[in-house]
């Protein structure tokens, strides 16, 4: 144990892990004799999880057992590791087509974070830590994000959403946010140019399941000075809008014979639309 361990945690973890047999309950005694706790230390472990839905009781054996918010933390790594699993050859050929970084981000509250990514080769760059998190109004992930959120859910978002100022460049007001939204919502993909940091740009393209839900996005971003221009506007977004609908694809989403994938590249908002056949992978990241 390492001088920043908590004791109150750590003891909640290794109380979490005696449930991991299948349909394991256990009640204050059976877990005082398998963590060699007091009772009483171990009825207010339990008494907290409870409270945040870690455990639940079982109101027929009177025995405790894994809760809701387990399954949900569960589901949510799993999740995670399936979209990074399929989105890894994605982002090598991205890479390998284009030069730049290349990442794969998700939506958690206020913020994107980018989950997985493959720097550049070139010896000048402009690369995210992987883990790492910017706001959603100033990053072309964050704005593909805003823009394919169900209309309640991004009011909701934008109202209490802080726009704070990065740059020259940073969009700070709502309105202008909400046209920029509206127009990456219809052409499908976001650009980010400077609004976050001085000299770099982003893009991005939405990741749609097989339940028409934005998952994450695929994202190129790299120095302003090289992307700016042509190369963003004439090769950059439809290839990064072609590997992101094949993603989609291999995420289950499925379209009808006289929607081709070359057209919903172009149309995210079809993609929420396209008839859905049964899927093989279901992805939905909260």
């Amino acid at each position: 144990m390492t001088n920043y361990n908590i004791l109150a945690v750590s003891r909640a973890l290794d109380l979490l892990e005696q449930f991991v047999e299948n349909n394991m309950e256990l009640g204050i005694t059976d877990l005082s004799n398998r963590l060699n706790i007091q009772k009483n230390n171990v009825f207010r472990l339990v008494a907290t999880l409870k409270d945040r839905d870690y455990i639940e009781i079982n109101d027929v054996t009177g025995k405790y057992r894994l809760g809701l918010k387990t399954r949900v933390l569960g589901m949510a790594a799993t999740t995670q590791t399936n979209l990074i699993n399929h989105t890894r050859p994605i982002l090598d050929k991205l890479k390998m087509l284009c030069h730049e970084n290349c990442y794969l981000s998700v939506k958690k509250d206020s913020h994107v974070y980018y989950l997985d990514g493959v720097e550049s080769d070139l010896p000048v760059r402009a690369a995210h830590r992987i883990g790492s998190r910017l706001p959603l109004h100033c990053s072309a992930a964050g704005k593909v994000h805003l823009a394919f959120l169900r209309q309640e859910e991004m009011f909701h978002l934008l109202h209490d959403l802080e726009l704070k100022r990065f740059t020259p460049h940073t969009i700070t007001d709502p309105e202008t946010l909400r046209a920029e939204l509206d127009r990456i919502a219809h052409q499908g993909y976001a650009i980010e140019d400077q609004e976050h940091d001085l000299g770099v740009m982003e893009i991005a393209a939405p990741i749609i399941d097989c339940n028409g839900s934005m998952v994450g996005s695929l994202c190129i971003s790299g120095p302003a000075i090289r992307l700016a221009g042509g190369l963003v506007a004439n090769d950059l977004i439809r290839l990064l809008q072609s590997e992101a609908a094949q993603l989609s694809v291999s995420l289950g989403q499925r379209v009808s014979q006289s929607e081709s994938c070359d057209t919903l590249q172009h149309s995210p908002k079809k993609l929420r639309t396209a008839r859905k056949v049964i899927c093989k992978t279901s992805v939905a990241l909260h």
